[in-house]
């Protein structure tokens, strides 16, 4: 297995990074079992890099994440684990967004769906233009300062949206995103390929990129003419 060093950190991760937002659960095609050993399986091949979220079918994700690292406690210290906050996870006013209630309060719930006293990142899911960044960086460094987790991460940021949660951090001294999350593939080459790229190399940002073959569509499966497997 190849490893990278994250951005301008000294840690290091698996190039290729296990997502768990395991879609069978949508479509009843996936057990637990199934997703178990999917993780299990990828930790034996070496990879040390594994990405989550609250927002993962209502927390079933966590769960089933949080039972198998339960059950390698002895390989857990050697993990990078992610969790993410932003995307809807219920119907109430507060259960979205970046505000610092809701960043507070889910940091909480999932670790304790994941059974861990931290995870090593956590990602801000959206970019949230209802609350404040200084009051959601805010909230993050306080979560890196309680030991909840242990860098600070965005997803689904723009080039000019990453730029202004850098000076934030930068002014107010609260710990800064170390790595960005954004959709990228041969489909959707334009959300990370005009700027993103040189915002990261400029800034020190690492960069982990979800959806690599479109959800299925360039597996090579999907062909022109024939009906959809």
């Amino acid at each position: 297995m190849d490893y990278r060093k994250v951005g301008s950190s000294g840690i290091q991760v698996s190039s290729i990074c296990l997502g768990t937002a395991f879609r069978g659960f949508t479509h009843g095609q996936t057990d637990e079992q199934t997703s178990k050993r999917t993780i299990e399986r990828a930790v034996d091949l070496g990879i040390n890099f594994i990405d989550c979220a609250n927002f993962y079918f209502a927390g079933k994700c966590e769960e089933v994440l949080g039972k198998v690292l339960k059950g390698m406690k002895n390989k857990r210290d050697d993990l990078v684990v992610t969790s993410k906050v932003c995307s809807p996870i219920g119907q109430g006013p507060n259960d979205r967004g970046l505000s610092r209630f809701h960043i507070l309060r889910e940091i909480d719930r999932s670790l304790k769906r994941l059974q861990l006293d931290r995870v090593d990142i956590y990602l801000l899911h959206n970019f949230d233009p209802e609350t404040p960044m200084q009051e959601t960086f805010r909230a993050m460094d306080d979560v890196v300062s309680q030991g909840k987790a242990r860098y600070v991460g965005i997803c689904n940021y723009s080039a000019a949206q990453v730029v202004e949660a850098l000076l934030t951090c930068d002014r107010d001294r609260f710990d800064p995103p170390l790595i960005l999350q954004n959709r990228y593939n041969l489909l959707n080459r334009h959300e990370v390929e005009p700027e993103i790229f040189d915002r990261c190399n400029q800034h020190g940002l690492g960069l982990m990129t979800f959806s690599p073959i479109a959800v299925g569509f360039l597996t090579g499966r999907i062909r022109r003419g024939r009906s959809l497997p």
